[in-house]
């Protein structure tokens, strides 16, 4: 186990102009309509108090992509993924933050999770096939940004402490450094879909990675879905390191709504916010390979509204860990 140094002390963000620029010249489909989602997930929603992962926002916006868009070529790429079930694009722009249990402790904790902001950018390429009696989803993600000082996770959570006067967090001389990440994912979802009177059902297994300096995994799983008009939705909500499917709805007349459960294993290669930094010394905790997540929550729209709510039960991530850890997640999408 590397031996922790202090990180430098910046409380600028400087680097976030990279990621930005990023997104920006990615996203030509300035007039088309636009779906945009803001989604806070905290370990406070489900009563936990600060460790681990401890807050993240992110703020997206997906569109409805034409035939001739260049993200159907991109699509044609994937082996299997026919470029006419491109179904659109998504854009997002997204600030997390990690941390030891104790706060309070100013000392080093090397039988503990790292300190680390993370500052990203991402897009995604969504495709959507339906056949008969079921349809299946792939999605093709791609995120850059920053790990470490520059990502501004410091001035974040002392801030927010100062202003709800929390506990003031001391350890943060001993983050993680400066490291800019690029991250490749892919996710699959095959789904079965059947009705019972008025309410529809779907199920199915999903199967995907994620290569990149910042995370490398494998990743398989179970989505079970029930509600009220499920067409008009696709995919589930999830919560990092997974990449999410198309968490995209239709607008339409009346009251939509699905209550959900779904598991997730990952065979972790890589994880930079347990593994340290990739070139430099850095605090470093013995991660576990093997990771597992159980998801339960429900979604609600009406109209061009929705909002869902997921509560997240994540084994532990590396060997002295305690116990395992729960996040909440709100996200709350419109169309404009």
């Amino acid at each position: 186990m590397r031996q922790p140094q202090p990180a430098p002390r910046r409380r600028s963000p400087r680097l976030l102009a990279a990621p930005l620029l990023a997104i920006t010249a990615v996203s030509p489909l300035a007039e088309a309509e636009t779906l945009f989602s803001i989604k806070s997930e905290n370990d406070a929603y489900v009563g936990a108090g600060d460790g681990h992962y401890t807050n993240g926002l992110e703020i997206a916006w997906a569109v409805e992509t034409p035939a001739d868009h260049w993200s159907h070529g991109i699509a044609g790429l994937v082996p299997g993924w026919e470029p006419e079930d491109v179904a659109g694009m998504s854009f997002r722009l997204g600030h997390r933050i990690y941390t030891p249990e104790r706060i309070e402790v100013a000392a080093p904790q090397p039988d503990d999770r790292p300190y680390a902001g993370v500052l990203y950018a991402g897009a995604s390429i969504h495709g959507l096939a339906e056949h008969d009696g079921w349809h299946e989803t792939r999605s093709l993600h791609l995120d850059t940004g920053i790990v470490g000082p520059s990502a501004g996770g410091e001035w974040v959570q002392e801030t927010f402490h100062e202003y709800i006067a929390g506990q003031k967090p001391r350890g943060w001389d001993y983050q993680l450094s400066d490291e800019a990440f690029l991250d490749l994912g892919y996710e699959h979802a095959w789904v079965d879909e059947f009705a019972i009177g008025p309410l529809d059902f779907e199920y199915g297994p999903t199967a995907g990675f994620m290569l990149g300096n910042r995370y490398t995994y494998a990743s398989a799983g179970l989505n079970f879905r029930f509600g009220s008009h499920l067409d008009r939705s696709y995919g589930v909500p999830t919560i990092a390191p997974a990449q999410g499917q198309r968490a995209f709805f239709r607008r339409g007349d009346g009251l939509g709504w699905y209550v959900f459960a779904s598991a997730e294993g990952r065979y972790m290669a890589r994880n930079m916010l347990l593994d340290g930094n990739t070139h430099k010394d850095s605090p470093s905790v013995d991660r576990e390979p093997w990771v597992g997540d159980a998801q339960i929550g429900f979604a609600v729209n009406w109209d061009r509204w929705q909002l869902a709510y997921t509560v997240a039960l994540r084994t532990k991530e590396f060997d002295t860990q305690e116990r395992r850890d729960n996040f909440g997640s709100l996200t709350l999408s419109m169309w404009l």
